[in-house]
């Protein structure tokens, strides 16, 4: 019960704070907003406000806000509903109102702001943990080796590349072990007196009881400087931003390129399996889940696709470039192609999610 309302609520804020920056901007370029609805179905609970109204004499008066605020069944999304966005013009909304009226940087922002918030709070988030914790940093440093396999490696040495891929931080070196699998590859590290030396890793399957992989032993653990206090914490959160957004970035192109594989993707059950095991470390792991799901939204839907909001950022660019918007129908119908593609997609990944429960 606790790993569901722990995932109820990791996803909502992340889906929150997103769709909360198409809101904002939205309503301070002067767009009509339908609906602010947090989780996808059939709604469950519907809020209308009032908002203050000042007229010409000063006096203040309260007149219903035409925006719906509304949380919906199932807790794997969210949207802002703006006059505008859809291809049918809604001849009650007056022209000024409707978001295709409004200037080319207010679009772009209302598109690209969802991103930004995301991005906004993973960094707050790394800043919490970076000061409220002794932290990790240059965390590509050797230890506990197997001296038997290494005899010339020492503690403290450090990976500088694996596979020819240039190593700067734990998240690139996760990664690039993973690409390697069990195949043997050259790992180059720096020695602490500035010597490099390249040495062959022949990485062995780790399996559980049930005969499935849980990982890989390489003969050596990876770890990192210590430090605490509000330096060490600006550092940190500086560091593991960036290094997520590059994981982020590589872990698309690798599944494009097909050196990670589609089945080792987790849609909304993998993400629930992730929160259980979180909430098991301690807050401070739940906080990380929180940095790393907002970067992770962020960089999905910052890509110049169709249906993410990259994709209508790049819609925007089209525009300023050719100087007049692309024909409506056939951005929404590429829109459209896009997201149905995407929900088959959504439904495989559910699929080897449930399978990897058994």
């Amino acid at each position: 019960m606790l790993t569901l309302i722990y995932f109820i609520l990791i996803l909502g804020i992340v889906v929150f704070i997103h769709e909360l920056g198409h809101f904002i901007f939205a309503k301070k370029a002067g767009v009509y907003v339908y609906e602010f609805s947090i989780g996808m179905g059939p709604k469950i609970l519907k809020y209308h406000r009032k908002k203050k109204v000042k007229g010409k004499d000063g006096k203040i008066t309260y007149v219903d806000d035409e925006t719906d605020y509304c949380l919906r069944l199932f807790p794997i999304g969210g949207f802002v509903q703006m006059a505008g966005e859809e291809v049918e013009v809604d001849e009650k909304i007056p022209v000024s109102k409707r978001l295709q009226s409004k200037k080319w940087y207010q679009r772009f922002m209302v598109m690209v702001a969802g991103v930004m918030n995301n991005f906004i709070l993973a960094f707050v988030v790394l800043l919490i943990i970076g000061w409220t914790n002794t932290v990790s940093l240059n965390s590509t440093k050797l230890t506990d080796i197997n001296k038997e396999l290494y005899p010339t490696l020492a503690e403290g040495d450090v990976v500088v590349s694996v596979a020819g891929k240039k190593i700067q931080n734990y998240d690139r070196l996760a990664l690039e072990l993973q690409i390697c699998g069990t195949k043997e590859f050259k790992m180059k590290v720096k020695h602490q007196n500035g010597d490099y030396e390249v040495v062959k890793v022949k990485p062995e399957e780790v399996k559980d009881k049930k005969g499935d992989l849980k990982g890989y032993k390489y003969g050596f653990y990876i770890t990192g400087t210590e430090e605490k206090g509000f330096l060490a914490g600006i550092k940190y959160a500086f560091g593991k931003f960036v290094s997520i957004i590059e994981q982020m970035f590589l872990t698309v192109w690798y599944l494009i390129t097909g050196k990670i594989s589609l089945k080792l993707l987790s849609g909304p059950v993998g993400i629930y399996e992730v929160v259980g095991q979180a909430s098991k470390q301690g807050f401070s792991t739940v906080l990380s889940l929180i940095a790393l799901l907002n970067i992770n939204v962020g960089v999905i839907n910052i890509l110049p696709l169709p249906a993410f909001d990259g994709g209508h950022a790049l819609f925007l660019i089209i525009e300023k470039i050719k100087g007049s918007p692309v024909d409506p129908k056939i951005e929404n119908t590429i829109h459209n192609i896009f997201f149905i593609l995407l929900m088959i997609l959504m439904v495989y990944v559910t699929f080897n999610d449930i399978v990897r429960l058994f």
